[in-house]
């Protein structure tokens, strides 16, 4: 069977002012999956997601490389 890809991000990079929160994720999310975020407490977990969901645009001093689709 053949994935359709829902969410595709390459090279995403976030920052906090000076500091980097994620560095360098990529990863193609498909539909009609589950896809989960596991890791320790301040690995980037949310804030992945809400680069994903865009709400780091809120954030005053955050700024996103990379490109999300």
């Amino acid at each position: 069977s053949t994935e359709t890809i829902k969410i595709t991000a390459k090279n995403v990079n976030v920052f906090y002012g000076d500091k980097q929160a994620i560095n360098d994720v990529s990863i193609d999310i498909a539909t009609e999956h589950v896809t989960a975020f596991i890791g320790p407490s301040g690995c980037g977990k949310s804030t992945f997601l809400r680069t994903l969901n865009r709400m780091n645009d809120t954030i005053p001093g955050c700024s996103v490389q990379g490109n999300i689709e």
